[in-house]
C-alpha cells in the first residue's frame, strides 16, 4: 500500500512539472511569434510605423536586429510586469551586412585613432532610405564629419553632378564606400593623390563620353613625378592632387584654382621653395607630337627622332656587313695560313719583328676609366626612369636603393663627366695651338693625320670600307685614328655638350627657372632622355662592336687599358700610320721596352670585362624593352 501511494506521489509531482514546463514553452512561443505590430504597441512614440515602413529596412522583423533573450523574458513573464520580454542588445550590421562588414574591418573608419560605427553615417535603422548612386546624397553625408572638405561642393565635380552628369566623381568614387584607406605621406598613402585620380583620367571612353582628353593622365606618366611613380616612389614626387588640390578642382581659367597662372607658382612652391615664375611656367601636361599647339617640342622631337634613326640604321647596317665581312676574312686568312704555309696579309713583304709600340699614354688609359665608369653610373642610374614602365628597370632601380640614391650617384657619375670632359677640351686646344706643332698652320693640325677631327681622308675610308664590305675592292689602309675612332670621339663632345647641358637644367630648375621660359624644361626632358638613349644605345652596340666584338678582336681588344699594340697590329691595322712612321725614323720613339704590372693587367682586364658585360646585358634590355612595348 505504501509503495502504492509513493508512486502516485511521484506521478503527481511528474504532471506538476510537465504542465509547468509546456507553460513556459507556451509563452516562449509567444515570443518568437511576435510582429513589428506588437513591438509598435510600446514603441510607436519613438518609431513611425509608416516611416519604417518605406524605409530600406521594412521587410524585416523588429526581433531580425533586437535579438530576444530567452530567459530574461521568461523571467520577466513570471514578475507579470508590464515591460518590454525583448532584450536590446548592441546591433550587428555585419550578420546581414557581410561582405560591407569586412571592408569596413580593414578602414581607417575602423582605426583606434578614427572610430567610425555604421550608425554614425547610417544614423536611424528605423527610418533609414537608400541612396545608391545618389552622390550628391552620399557628399552630403561624408560632409557631416568632413566639414573641411566642404569646398569639393564648389569643385567642378560637383558642378556637374548639379547638371546631372552621374559620371562625376563623389567621395565615394575617390575614396570608396567602406574600405577607406589611410592618406598619408608614406609611399601607401602618396600612391592615392594620383591613383585616385587615374581611375577616371585614364578612362579612354569615359573621357570621351565627357569630351575631356587623357593627354593629362598619358603625359603625367611621362614626367619625372609620373616615372617615379610607377618605379614605387610616390612619396618622393608630387601626385595629381598636390598640384590640381583634392577637392577644390576648379579648371585652369577660374582664378581661384591652383593651376591658374596666378596662382600657379605658390602651387609649385609647395615643393619647390625657390621656384620662380619661369620654373612655373613648365608645361606640365605637354604633348609633343601636337604640331600646331607646340611647335617647338615637335620639331625637337622630330629631330630627335631622325637622330636616332639614322644613327642606328647607318652603324648597325656597318656592324652587320662588317661582321659577315670580317668572318669570311679571317677564315681565308686561316686557310691560307694553314694549307699553302704562308700568311696571307697586304704586308707578306714585310719581315713582322716582336715587338710592341705605345698608343696610349697614362693619362689616356687613366681618362679612359673615368668614362667608362661614369658612363656605366649614369647609364645604370638613368635607364630605370626611361624604362620605368619595365619590371627590370623597376628591379634595377630598388637594386640601386630607390630614387634617391640613384639620383645622388648619377649627379656624382655627371661632375665625373664633366670633369674629363674639361681635360680632354685641354688637351684638344694645346694640341692645336701648342707651341711644339707652330711650324704647322692649324688648318693642317686639324686636318692632319694625328687630329681626332673629320678630313676628306675618312670620307674615302668609310666609301673604300663599304667595297670592301661588298666584296668590291680591297680594306683601306688607316692612319692612327680610324674614322669610326673619329665618330666616337666627336660623339664624347656632342653628347657631353647636349646631355650635359640639359641634365643641368634639370637638374638646377629652379635656378634655370629665373632667366629661361618654361617650355625650356620641357625641351630639355626630350633632348636629356633621346640622347642619353642614343649615347647607350650607341656604345652598348656599335661601339662594343667596333673596338671588341668584331672578329678580330673578340672578345675584347686591350689596348685602351695597357696602351700598347704590336708591330703585327699597327701593319695590319694602321698601315699608313706606320708607313709614316717609319719615314719620319720616330717608329722606335713609341717602342715600349718592357712588359706592364701582371696585377694591373689583371685588374684592367677584369675590369673591361665586367664593364663589357654590363652594357651587353642592358642593351638586350633595352631592345627587348622596345621590341616587346614599342616606343623608346
Amino acid at each position: 500500500m505504501k509503495l502504492l501511494l509513493t508512486a502516485f506521489k511521484v506521478l503527481i509531482y511528474l504532471l506538476i512539472i510537465g504542465l509547468s514546463a509546456s507553460h513556459a514553452l507556451a509563452q516562449t512561443s509567444t515570443i518568437s511569434a511576435l510582429n513589428n505590430t506588437e513591438c509598435l504597441k510600446c514603441h510607436d512614440k519613438n518609431i513611425s510605423a509608416n516611416t519604417y515602413n518605406s524605409s530600406v529596412h521594412k521587410s524585416l522583423t523588429c526581433t531580425a536586429c533586437h535579438i530576444q533573450d530567452g530567459e530574461n523574458a521568461l523571467s520577466k513573464l513570471k514578475t507579470k510586469k508590464n515591460s518590454c520580454i525583448v532584450s536590446y542588445k548592441p546591433m550587428n550590421c555585419g550578420s546581414c551586412h557581410n561582405s560591407i562588414s569586412k571592408e569596413h574591418e580593414t578602414s581607417i573608419h575602423n582605426s583606434t585613432r578614427l572610430p567610425v560605427s555604421c550608425s554614425k553615417c547610417h544614423a536611424n535603422i528605423h527610418t533609414i532610405t537608400s541612396i545608391k548612386n545618389d552622390k550628391k546624397a552620399a557628399a552630403k553625408l561624408c560632409s557631416v564629419c568632413h566639414e573641411k572638405e566642404s569646398s569639393y561642393f564648389k569643385s567642378i565635380h560637383f558642378q556637374a553632378l548639379e547638371k546631372g552628369n552621374n559620371d562625376a566623381p563623389s567621395c565615394t568614387d575617390c575614396h570608396n564606400k567602406h574600405a577607406i584607406n589611410k592618406i598619408d605621406n608614406v609611399s601607401e598613402g602618396r600612391i592615392f593623390h594620383t591613383q585616385a585620380c587615374m581611375k577616371c583620367h585614364a578612362d579612354t571612353s569615359l573621357m570621351l563620353r565627357n569630351k575631356v582628353t587623357t593627354i593629362a593622365a598619358k603625359s603625367y606618366f611621362e614626367s619625372y613625378h609620373g616615372k617615379n611613380i610607377r618605379l614605387g616612389y610616390p612619396e618622393n614626387v608630387a601626385g595629381c592632387s598636390d598640384c590640381h588640390s583634392a577637392h577644390n578642382i576648379l579648371p585652369e581659367k577660374d582664378t581661384n584654382s591652383m593651376v591658374n597662372s596666378a596662382n600657379l607658382t605658390n602651387t609649385c612652391k609647395q615643393c619647390h621653395a625657390d621656384a620662380g615664375i619661369g620654373f612655373s611656367k613648365f608645361i606640365a601636361h605637354a604633348e609633343p607630337n601636337n604640331q600646331s599647339k607646340y611647335p617647338a617640342l615637335f620639331w625637337v622631337t622630330v629631330f630627335m627622332n631622325a637622330l636616332l634613326a639614322g644613327t642606328f640604321l647607318f652603324f648597325w647596317i656597318h656592324s652587320i656587313l662588317w661582321t659577315f665581312r670580317g668572318f669570311i676574312e679571317k677564315k681565308h686568312n686561316r686557310d691560307a695560313e694553314n694549307f699553302s704555309g704562308t700568311e696571307h696579309n697586304p704586308k707578306n713583304n714585310l719581315k713582322i719583328k716582336n715587338k710592341v709600340y705605345r698608343r696610349f699614354r697614362p693619362l689616356h688609359i687613366v681618362l679612359h676609366v673615368f668614362v667608362v665608369t661614369s658612363f656605366l653610373a649614369l647609364a645604370l642610374t638613368g635607364l630605370p626612369l626611361k624604362f620605368n614602365y619595365t619590371s627590370w628597370g623597376k628591379t634595377l632601380m630598388d637594386f640601386l636603393g630607390g630614387i634617391g640614391s640613384a639620383g645622388l650617384i648619377h649627379r656624382i657619375a655627371a661632375i665625373i663627366t664633366f670633369g674629363y670632359f674639361l681635360v680632354t677640351l685641354v688637351m684638344s686646344i694645346r694640341f692645336l695651338f701648342s707651341k711644339k706643332h707652330s711650324k704647322e698652320t692649324f688648318f693642317k693640325r686639324l686636318l692632319g693625320p694625328d687630329s681626332l677631327f673629320i678630313n676628306r681622308k675618312d670620307l674615302r675610308d668609310i666609301m673604300a670600307m663599304f667595297r670592301w664590305f661588298l666584296f668590291r675592292g680591297t680594306k683601306p689602309a688607316f692612319d692612327r685614328w680610324t674614322y669610326w675612332e673619329k665618330f666616337d670621339f666627336l660623339a664624347v663632345f656632342w653628347g657631353v655638350a647636349i646631355i650635359g647641358s640639359s641634365g643641368l637644367i634639370l637638374w638646377l630648375p629652379e635656378f634655370f627657372g629665373y632667366f629661361l621660359p618654361g617650355w625650356i624644361f620641357n625641351m630639355a626632358t626630350i633632348i636629356h632622355s633621346d640622347e642619353a638613349l642614343l649615347a647607350v644605345g650607341f656604345i652598348f652596340t656599335v661601339h662594343f662592336f667596333n673596338t671588341h666584338l668584331r672578329a678580330e678582336k673578340f672578345p675584347m681588344d686591350f689596348v685602351i687599358f695597357n696602351g700598347q699594340v704590336t708591330e703585327e697590329e699597327m701593319i695590319h691595322e694602321r698601315g699608313e700610320q706606320w708607313d709614316r712612321y717609319q719615314k719620319q725614323g720616330i717608329t722606335s720613339n713609341f717602342e715600349v721596352k718592357k712588359p706592364g704590372s701582371l696585377v694591373w693587367e689583371i685588374v684592367l682586364r677584369l675590369f673591361g670585362l665586367a664593364a663589357l658585360l654590363t652594357g651587353s646585358i642592358l642593351a638586350l634590355f633595352i631592345l627587348y624593352s622596345i621590341i616587346s612595348i614599342g616606343g623608346h
